[in-house]
């Protein structure tokens, strides 16, 4: 069996399903010239919306190796003070899995700018879906979603983290397990305490009429290699979160990366994304505050040598709602996250026990 491809957390193309095995030459050639090529193909903004907004994961693993942290430093003090507003403290222990359903709404609004500064706009009709979250604390999470004709699934078994869409089937994500970025809008408190416990503090910021205090986590050196490949270079990937001085909760979350692209004998090409989270409608569950809706915008920029025309940007916007979220699910075990069999293949590529990693 050919290996998969690695997954990219970019838009792909239908057109890979058809060539998985050429990796990311192919498929970064193909996306970027059926949907930019000058403008994206509009028959293709529901693939792009979805492989984009549908299920990124955050850019750090739990199980990255902590740094000492000083009890006075600021942000260890943010953190307390998020820790006791949601009141998170008391999952740990108590809660081993937790279910979620909620709804979503994509739209493509496309932006071509140029030269002379002027800039096209179009903006596409909204889609509509449903999602269902199922996640056994701390790193195992399947995660599905279905938006018009096509469904998403994403999961981890705790050892690999995949995706599966009908137009490329499952692909395992570069750089290890990580946990899904939708968790961390303020549907997982523990996790989002966890993540952000040895970030940088970057002072106070105003963010949707509050007064917050900036957290920013940088992908090192080690972990940007790990996510790129002989076409894709990550050059950098930033998350900040901002956490409201009043409340104490984490009302927007932005993360931004830049990768560098280039085939043989061809001008590298560089995007650059940002995607900023607003985080609101805190609810008690079981006595914990977990957010219930939010937005999402995501641009794309991109730049380089071989763009005549500029800089070309396209923003692409979400909003969702949680519906129901259950702690402690009946039935739930290591089972249901057990990773489509084209990925158990290519754990047996490389000689990876997933049996045993399942149920350690």
């Amino acid at each position: 069996m050919s290996r998969l491809a690695p997954l990219s957390e970019e838009p792909s193309s239908e057109d890979n399903s058809n060539n998985r095995s050429k990796k990311g030459q192919s498929s970064w050639r193909n996306w970027l010239k059926s949907h930019f090529h000058p403008f994206y193909n509009k028959k293709s903004d529901l693939k792009i919306l979805l492989s984009v907004l549908g299920c990124p994961l955050f850019p750090l693993s739990l199980h990255t190796k902590e740094s000492p942290i000083q009890v006075e430093s600021s942000a260890q003090y943010i953190i307390q003070h998020y820790t006791a507003a949601t009141a998170c403290r008391k999952l740990e222990g108590r809660v081993k899995s937790i279910y979620a359903i909620g709804k979503v709404k994509l739209v493509m609004v496309e932006e071509l700018a140029s030269s002379s500064s002027t800039s096209t706009t179009t903006t596409t009709k909204p889609h509509e879906g449903c999602f269902v979250l199922w996640q056994m604390i701390p790193d195992k999470w399947l995660f599905e979603l279905v938006v018009t004709e096509h469904k998403v699934i994403a999961g981890s078994d705790g050892n690999v983290a995949w995706r599966h869409t009908p137009w490329l089937g499952a692909h395992i994500a570069k750089g290890g397990t990580r946990p899904l970025r939708r968790s961390l809008q303020g549907l997982d408190p523990v996790t989002v305490a966890a993540v952000f416990s040895t970030a940088d503090f970057m002072g106070e910021k105003r963010m949707w009429d509050e007064d917050c205090f900036a957290l920013k986590l940088s992908l090192d050196n080690t972990a940007l290699a790990d996510r790129s490949d002989s076409t894709a270079d990550i050059i950098k990937h930033v998350v900040i979160g901002y956490f409201s001085q009043r409340s104490g909760l984490l009302i927007h979350l932005e993360d931004s990366h830049l990768t560098r692209i280039q085939s043989p004998g061809t001008h590298p090409i560089y995007w650059e994304t940002i995607m900023g989270s607003r985080i609101e409608d805190y609810r008690a569950v079981d006595g914990t505050m977990i957010a219930h809706s939010g937005q999402s915008t995501v641009t794309l920029t991109r730049f380089g040598n071989n763009v005549k025309a500029g800089p070309q940007i396209t923003r692409m916007e979400e909003t969702w709602t949680i519906d129901d979220i259950v702690f402690n699910v009946p039935g739930l075990s290591v089972d249901c996250f057990i990773p489509p069999e084209e990925v158990r293949k290519e754990y047996s590529d490389e000689d990876l026990d997933w049996k045993s990693a399942l149920h350690r």
